[in-house]
């Protein structure tokens, strides 16, 4: 009889993900005992106190390059770096989300299963607290998004897949306001996500088959099997390119990039507007350090197949992000837009055939979650006695009316438009020059000429803001509390000082660019 023997576990390199979702446990245990009064300080605090216990285990664990759990997680530099990046956008995106004082009660739903537009629907829309269950919820997407980006083999890939986007779909239909839109933006989002999952899972039987063909190895979807069964599995090529094709349809739904973008304006708009911003910064973290652990370590032998189509899907997504943002009137979709857009600009980055297009790709997903979670930060306070004014027209004549956050969201739009001095320039130079160093050329070409496109409907808000009359439409823009100040604050220095001196996170980018094989 065989002896059974178990993997190898190191506890101290899983601690990050470990702490999440014990906090996520702690949060469902909170809102069985905790009485209803306390539950949003206590829910907010474990939250928070966990992201910062997770993220300190991260900088502990800076060193170790390590594979664990029997080869299903991999330590490594970029595991790392993505795993401290989604923690602090995500203690960004938890300070919005925790707000109570830019409207009263928040921005949640008191009670899901009240009926949209009823007479108690619109009783609780009048004050009455927030659902605390966003806390746990968020704290299990956030867990993981961590193991999203550490994961190792194709099937743990999916699971953590599963664990951050059911959370996900949840937030999104939990807007306290515009009831029936924010559940229809749910019901889009789970339709659509559970057909990419679908064909996430398909892709992962497709390679395993591939892989059943190598001498001396049995079959499976570790990256290292897969990895060998590129170069050597006597398998036919066509289990291989199908299988690469699905997953990467999984995962650039994920990412928000064309054609499988759709979901994203009306996701964007309908969701309460501190989960966008969670899913904008770090959704896309994840999404895209799942892509580049699958495209430059398992499939790193078929670059020559997978580059041009990769090729094609960027530049068509970088193509409808930038032309559609200009026909937008709706500031929450116009963001969407733009993110489709930056999508296409990261995936450049994921294609430059060199470790630098890696720490390029990192930078800029780090760079672009803290001006992301700013703009939205602002988008929060713009209010009326509906809520948030989101419509462009309504935004005409703000700088006049508050010149202040008027400025902070021009200087936001400028950093999204490219321009020196800020984050949005340095990043998209730290994703182009790998890309034309590694003769990507052409991608670097269409992404220079839509960022001009892209340019137009961020300036379009610019003018519309400072050069208008402000009308008796023209929203006031609310006080905002000690939470969103802070979120608030915080992205708008880092969007500066990444544009300013942005060499000690492209060091830290850089020597984190090596994947454990």
């Amino acid at each position: 009889m065989t002896e059974l023997k178990l993997p190898s576990i190191d506890y101290a390199a899983l601690a990050p993900t470990l702490i999440m979702l014990g906090a996520a446990l702690v949060g469902v245990l909170v809102e069985a005992f905790v009485p209803r009064r306390l539950r949003h300080v206590v829910q907010l605090s474990v939250a928070l106190l966990a992201v910062l216990a997770a993220l300190t285990m991260v900088v502990l664990n800076a060193d170790d390059r390590l594979i664990t759990i029997g080869g299903a997680i991999a330590v490594d530099g970029p595991a790392l770096f993505l795993q401290g990046a989604i923690l602090v956008l995500a203690a960004m995106a938890l300070l919005l989300i925790g707000e109570r004082t830019v409207e009263r009660g928040g921005a949640f739903v008191a009670q899901a299963a009240v009926t949209a537009e009823s007479a108690d629907d619109r009783r609780q829309a009048e004050g009455a607290n927030g659902l605390t269950e966003v806390y746990p919820l968020t704290t299990f997407a956030i867990g993981g998004m961590l193991i999203f980006v550490a994961a190792n083999d194709l099937l743990t890939m999916f699971i953590a897949l599963e664990v951050f986007s059911l959370p996900l779909y949840l937030l999104c239909a939990l807007a306290r306001r515009r009831r029936l839109l924010s559940q229809e933006a749910a019901l889009k989002y789970f339709m659509l996500g559970a057909y990419a999952s679908a064909f996430f899972l398909f892709g992962v039987a497709l390679v395993y088959g591939f892989t059943a063909g190598i001498p001396d190895r049995p079959a499976g979807v570790d990256f290292a099997t897969v990895h060998a069964a590129v170069t050597d599995s006597p398998a036919s090529p066509v289990l291989l390119f199908a299988g690469m094709a699905l997953l990467a349809i999984g995962l650039l739904f994920k990412a928000a990039a064309a054609p499988f973008h759709v979901w994203t304006p009306d996701v964007y708009q309908g969701a309460p507007t501190p989960v966008t911003g969670f899913m904008a910064a770090c959704t896309k973290v994840a999404a895209f350090g799942a892509l580049l652990r699958v495209f430059h370590v398992a499939f790193e032998g078929a670059r020559w197949d997978f580059t041009p189509v990769l090729g094609v899907v960027a530049v068509l997504t970088m193509l409808v992000g930038a032309v559609l943002a200009v026909t937008q009137t709706d500031i929450k979709r116009l963001l969407a837009y733009s993110s489709i857009a930056n999508a296409g600009y990261l995936l450049v980055g994921v294609l430059a055939p060199n470790s630098e297009g890696v720490s390029g790709t990192m930078f800029y997903l780090v760079a672009y979650g803290f001006s992301v979670l700013a703009a939205f930060a602002v988008v929060t306070l713009v209010r009326d006695a509906d809520g948030e004014a989101t419509h462009l027209s309504r935004w005409a004549g703000l700088g006049r009316r508050s010149p202040f956050y008027a400025a902070l969201f021009t200087f936001i739009l400028l950093a999204f438009a490219g321009i020196p001095l800020t984050s949005g320039f340095t990043s998209k130079f730290a994703v182009f020059g790998p890309a034309l160093d590694g003769g990507q050329a052409w991608l670097v070409i269409a992404g220079v000429l839509t960022s001009m496109v892209l340019a137009f409907p961020y300036l379009r808000v610019v003018v519309m803001m400072w050069l208008s009359e402000p009308g008796e439409s023209t929203p006031t823009v609310t006080v905002p509390g000690g939470l969103t100040s802070a979120a608030l604050m915080i992205g708008v220095i880092a969007t500066l000082v990444l544009g300013v001196a942005p060499a000690p996170l492209l060091d830290l980018a850089t020597g984190a660019a090596e994947f454990v094989r």
